[in-house]
């Protein structure tokens, strides 16, 4: 029996929970060893919790992990013996992934199983069975070529996932070139864990590779990653995002870091439907429709040109309708970006089976610690509800308790204060309520930017923002993703989406971009004490504590301009 060792960090427990201690001297290298296999849950003050998954265990297993390597961390950092239900466990869930294989026949399409009781039983899972076609031998089945997404998240969904190796279409070739000088005429180069996610996607051009995710933190260059997938697979190329200030964002990048011309890249966009060899579109028109029950018509973009690879940006924001047809275009390479594999509605495993597995994963801190993403200072400060707001939050239903903390008047005061403390640094107000942002900018003074600003608006009030003509900008959730904003140093939150942990995490990320001096950046978030709203923030931080922040706890008056 293995000794206890008090000077560890972790507890691994029978329930496939582990338990790290944040005050142990081995904390952060435990943390950032156990991220790539295990989930946080939970991060209090002192005791952080994390679970293991089959997700999370097949995850690691198709970025590289052995099962072996996963039970050798859990050894090395555990206080106590690991369970060896725990050890079975992970074993198990580990030698899942690769016994079904998806390859491509002279014919068609054949799942593999490595052997005829693992094939006789998946064949008889409900959910799985519609998919497959006809029994070519004891351990193999035709399938469809039209089925083959459906039955990849039908078999993870019964626990069985199958490792797809059955290639794609090379689709329209497109030599693509990254440059050695931007067009703005500065040096450019990728970093070395840039070079490393782009080869772990690609895999040499490999069956093995050509889909999965890539997992960075805002500022970390995700985008300069997908430029080296597109070079590597060397065709046409459609690109996805979230808003049309992130589409011109793709498009300006392209055009500045590779050789590619300007009638060779287009916009997809309610206001422009340009076509080119790479297209950037919304993932807002293609899922727009006159009405509830009219067919989605922009979805037809994916079949307009033959290509050969799909770049989904920001993947974890990924709408249902566009899940459906990605099911049907597992033909074609697919990359998806993200800062956070958490998903709110809980579709991590459709991800997985439709995009690809994660592909590489950078810690955060490792990056902060290497100067690429700057060093970020997190604070939580607590504000009380006015007396005479007491009482009307005490009579109120759940969601607008939330709302009435959410707009707590007197976070107003420490705003201010709080920008008394950064008075030469570029600062973003973050929040929910357009009604409270318009007070706000109001009483600050300065532009506000909500869903309702037009697209030209946009535009300047960013461009202001970035040449140092705006100091401070007030923006709504618009601003949470895909928004280059590399000199925002400053961000204060003061509102959000109830417990959406991808939420804070892009929210950190719009100030996380490298900074001259001493490359240092400051998020507050200001919640109502003793409220809802205190409880929802905790949930809230879970991912960033996962990545390593901590936040400071402070009462408003603390907060001194």
């Amino acid at each position: 029996m293995t000794a206890y060792r008090p000077e560890n960090p972790l507890i691994v427990q029978g329930d496939q929970s582990i338990l790290a201690e944040v005050a142990s001297a081995r904390f952060g290298e435990a943390r950032d060893r156990i991220a790539r296999f295990a989930e946080l849950v939970k991060s209090p003050e002192h005791v952080h919790t994390y679970r293991i998954t089959p997700l999370s265990i097949w995850n690691a297993c198709a970025a590289g992990a052995a099962p072996d390597e996963i039970v050798g961390v859990l050894r090395e950092f555990s206080k106590y013996a690991v369970p060896a239900n725990v050890e079975s466990g992970i074993r198990d869930a580990a030698t899942r992934y690769g016994r079904l294989r998806l390859v491509r026949a002279p014919d068609g399409l054949v799942l593999a199983a490595d052997e005829a009781v693992l094939a006789e039983e998946v064949s008889r899972i409900r959910g799985v069975a519609p998919h497959l076609g006809e029994r070519l031998s004891p351990t193999e089945f035709r399938v469809h070529t039209a089925e083959r997404g459906r039955l990849k998240q039908a078999l993870v969904k019964a626990g069985w996932p199958a490792e797809d190796v059955a290639g794609y279409t090379q689709g329209e070739p497109l030599p693509i070139a990254l440059r050695e000088t931007t067009r703005g005429g500065q040096p450019f180069a990728l970093r070395a864990y840039q070079v490393e996610a782009a080869s772990a996607f690609h895999a040499d051009g490999s069956d093995r590779g050509g889909s999965g995710v890539v997992v960075l933190p805002c500022g970390a260059g995700k985008t300069v990653v997908a430029m080296e997938c597109m070079a590597r697979v060397g065709s046409s190329t459609l690109v996805l995002t979230t808003s049309v200030t992130a589409v011109r964002q793709w498009i300006r990048e392209l055009l500045d870091k590779t050789g590619l011309h300007d009638d060779q890249v287009g916009e997809y966009t309610g206001q422009n439907k340009d076509v080119r060899p790479v297209t950037v579109a919304t993932y807002q028109v293609l899922t727009h429709r006159e009405k509830a029950d009219a067919p989605f018509r922009h979805l037809e973009l994916f079949d307009q040109r033959d290509w050969g690879l799909i770049v989904y940006d920001e993947v974890h924001l990924l709408p249902a309708p566009v899940f459906q047809v990605t099911a049907g275009l597992q033909a074609r390479r697919r990359l998806g970006l993200t800062a956070t594999l958490v998903r709110e509605d809980g579709r991590e495993d459709d991800v997985f089976a439709l995009i690809g597995p994660k592909k590489a994963d950078v810690p955060w801190k490792v990056l902060e610690g290497q100067g690429w993403i700057a060093k970020a200072e997190c604070t939580e400060v607590r504000v009380p509800l006015p007396e005479e707001l007491r009482m009307p939050y005490a009579v109120s239903d759940a969601r607008q308790k939330f709302r009435i903390a959410s707009e707590n008047p007197d976070k107003l005061a420490v705003i201010r204060r709080i920008l008394a403390l950064h008075p030469d640094e570029p600062a973003l107000v973050i929040g929910m309520y357009v009604d409270q942002l318009e007070l706000l900018a109001a009483e600050l003074d300065v532009p506000v930017l909500t869903g309702s600003t037009g697209q030209r608006k946009r535009d300047a009030l960013y461009r202001d923002f970035r040449e140092g003509r705006i100091p401070v900008l007030v923006v709504s959730k618009v601003a949470n993703f895909a928004v280059d904003l590399p000199d925002a140093s400053v961000a204060i939150q003061v509102s959000g989406t109830f417990g959406s942990r991808q939420e804070e995490a892009q929210r950190l990320g719009r100030i996380l971009r490298p900074k001259a001096g001493d490359n240092q950046a400051h998020f507050y978030t200001l919640v109502s004490r003793d409220t809802d709203e205190q409880e929802y923030a905790l949930k809230r931080q879970l991912f960033l504590c996962e990545q390593g922040y901590a936040y400071r706890i402070a009462d408003a008056e603390e907060i001194a301009g």
